[in-house]
C-alpha cells in the first residue's frame, strides 16, 4: 500500500480529524492555509473540493462573516461517523462474535449493480466465501447497512448474522475468503512509513504545532485505509506474527501524541483578509481547474 496522499483524500482526512468540530462551514481560505501545510497548491484544493461537492459530500456555504466556505453533507458526516468505529476502535475482535453474511442476487439486466456491489462489500472489508456469498466480522453490520441503503443496493441483498460450523477449520476457511498476505503487506507498508515517526516524537523532537498538524494528518491519511481492508479478524485465525496488531499500536499512540497537538494549528487565526476572505469565492468555474488524482 504505496501512500496516496492526494489532495482529495487530504481533504477528507482533514474533515474526519477536524472538520466537524466547527459550529459552520470551513472557510475558503482556511481550507487552503490547512492544506498549503501539506503542501497542497490552492488550485489543487478548489479542483479536489469541486470534485467532492459533485460526490455530494461536500455542500458550499457562507459563514457567518459572509465568506464563502464548505461543509459536510448528511451522507459525509454519516459516512464519517462510520469511520470513526472502525479507525480508533482499539477494542480485540472476538471470534465469539460472529460474523455477517451478505447475500445477493442481481437481475443480469441489471449488472452494473453486480459489480458495484462485489465492489463496496470488498471495500467493507468483506470477504468473498462463494459467488454472491461475502461475509464479515459481525461488528460491519450496521455500517454495510447504512452503505446499501445509501447506494440504494439494499434491496438486491440479504443479511445475516450467524457463526461459521465448517467443513474446513475456520482459520483455513478465512484464508480462503481474504488475502491475508497482501493485508500484511499494507499493515507493513504503514509500519515502515509511520514508526519512524513515532520513534522522532518520543525521542523528544521539539516541534511546532503544525508540525503535530501535519505528521498527524499525514499518519491518519495513511492508516484510515487499513481498517477497511482489514476487517479486525480474531487473532487466532491470523497468521503467526501478524503485523496488524503492532500497526494499531503505532497509530493509536500517534494519535494520543499528536491530534490535540495539532488542532492548535488547525483552530488557530483564520487567514486571508481583514474580512475573512480570501479573494475568491466558490464559483463553479473550478470544475475547469486541473484534475488531481482520485483517492
Amino acid at each position: 500500500m504505496a501512500d496516496q496522499h492526494t489532495p482529495r483524500s487530504l481533504i477528507v482526512t482533514l474533515y474526519g480529524a477536524y472538520g466537524r468540530e466547527r459550529t459552520g462551514p470551513l472557510p475558503v481560505a482556511e481550507l487552503i492555509r490547512l492544506m498549503a501545510a501539506l503542501d497542497v497548491d490552492a488550485p489543487s484544493v478548489r479542483s479536489s473540493v469541486s470534485r467532492l461537492k459533485r460526490r455530494g459530500l461536500l455542500i458550499s456555504a457562507r459563514t457567518p462573516e459572509g465568506s464563502a466556505g464548505y461543509e459536510l453533507s448528511a451522507d459525509a458526516r454519516q459516512l464519517l461517523e462510520d469511520g470513526d468505529r472502525r479507525i480508533y476502535d482499539r477494542r480485540t475482535p472476538r471470534l465469539a462474535d460472529g460474523w455477517v453474511l451478505a447475500v445477493f442476487s442481481v437481475p443480469e439486466a441489471e449488472r452494473s449493480k453486480r459489480h458495484l456491489l462485489r465492489s463496496r462489500l470488498g471495500h467493507l472489508g468483506f470477504g468473498s466465501a462463494a459467488p454472491g456469498v461475502w461475509v464479515a466480522p459481525a461488528r460491519l453490520y450496521e455500517e454495510t447497512r447504512h452503505t446499501l441503503r445509501r447506494l440504494q443496493l439494499d434491496p438486491y441483498v440479504e443479511l445475516f448474522r450467524g457463526e461459521h460450523l465448517g467443513f474446513a477449520a475456520t482459520a483455513e476457511a478465512v484464508a480462503s475468503w481474504w488475502d491475508l498476505g497482501a493485508i500484511a503487506k499494507q499493515h507493513q507498508e504503514f509500519l515502515d512509513g509511520q514508526e519512524p515517526v513515532l520513534r522522532d516524537w518520543l525521542g523528544g523532537r521539539i516541534a511546532t504545532p503544525e508540525d503535530a498538524y501535519r505528521d498527524y494528518l499525514l499518519a491518519l491519511d495513511s492508516w484510515r485505509r487499513l481498517p477497511y481492508a482489514d476487517p479486525g479478524l480474531p487473532l487466532e485465525l491470523l497468521p503467526v506474527g501478524w503485523p496488524g496488531s503492532r500497526s494499531a499500536e503505532v497509530f493509536g499512540r500517534l494519535h494520543e501524541l499528536l491530534r490535540d497537538a495539532g488542532a492548535v494549528f488547525v483552530h488557530g487565526t483564520d487567514q486571508g483578509g481583514p474580512d475573512g476572505r480570501d479573494g475568491h469565492d466558490d464559483q463553479e468555474g473550478d470544475e475547469d481547474a486541473s484534475p488531481v488524482t482520485a483517492s
